[in-house]
């Protein structure tokens, strides 16, 4: 591997991992960053390619087992601690920073496995990075078959997003499905036989507990916007309405709580 220690905070090499404080959305950009040692090992074991590891001083021994076969030849850029928080632009205390190429995403084609039960995720709008983090984290927790994302939504890739998924935004497959989302939606249903299950704050809708699910069955979960919640031509798409109960009061839950409860529900359902 690589290592290649450098002290110049103006050279070139470093410029991806340039004032990522400023930087956090790089939806615009081919590259993406990670953040943290979790995240970084991860995208060295996934099929993104690497471009570069920045790291601090300390952490080298503990990055040289990842940085074998496909990846011996990563460039690894070494920095003393104080260098790597004035490159950056805020404290460092995660040691660890990675540069990624996004790739094009899969087809919905892809990711169907006939004859096996499986979940899947959509998104129509959640634009807050840290809920689609969290999101993304409890899918793969769940063995979320792939997340679709629409127009409404933040950057998957975005540095705060893999890091608040711990990763998993790399591991689990993402379709940026944009303005076609609903004939994604519309194909897991009609072509796929995958049961669409709509998410609301309604009393009217059926209570969670009492939801369930033909066996190996396999579904899609349509969350709502953080604040709107999910719009009624999304719903209308859907076979079930489900609601999870709360106490009188309780206005709603973070979108990420809500994902963990519903998708606990239905993983655990065969």
């Amino acid at each position: 591997m690589p290592l290649i220690p450098l002290s110049d905070l103006d050279d070139p090499r470093l410029d991806l991992f340039r004032n990522l404080k400023k930087t956090n959305s790089t939806r615009w950009s081919p590259h993406f960053i990670t953040e943290g040692k979790k995240p970084t090992r991860r995208l060295l074991e996934s099929d993104f390619p690497v471009t570069s590891i920045l790291i601090s001083e300390k952490f080298v021994d503990m990055l040289r087992p990842h940085l074998s076969g496909d990846r011996s030849d990563v460039p690894v850029f070494i920095l003393p601690q104080a260098v790597c928080q004035m490159l950056v632009g805020y404290t460092f205390h995660c040691g660890m920073l990675g540069c990624g190429l996004r790739q094009k995403p899969p087809q919905l084609a892809e990711l169907i496995r006939p004859g096996i039960r499986q979940l899947f995720v959509v998104c129509p709008s959640t634009e807050n990075q840290d809920n689609l983090g969290a999101i993304l984290r409890i899918a793969a927790s769940f063995g979320v078959s792939g997340l679709l994302l629409g127009k409404g939504c933040c950057d998957p890739f975005s540095r705060r997003t893999i890091r608040v998924s711990m990763g998993n935004a790399i591991r689990i497959p993402i379709i940026e499905a944009g303005e076609d989302l609903p004939d994604l939606v519309r194909e897991l249903r009609d072509q796929h036989n995958v049961e669409l299950i709509a998410s609301v704050l309604d009393e009217a809708a059926v209570p969670l507990e009492r939801a369930t699910i033909a066996p190996q069955r396999s579904c899609a979960l349509l969350l709502g916007n953080e604040d709107a919640g999910l719009d009624r031509n999304w719903i209308e798409l859907c076979q079930r309405v489900v609601t999870i109960p709360m106490h009188h009061g309780t206005d709603s839950l973070n979108v990420s709580v809500a994902a963990g409860i519903l998708l606990h529900h239905f993983a655990n359902r065969s």
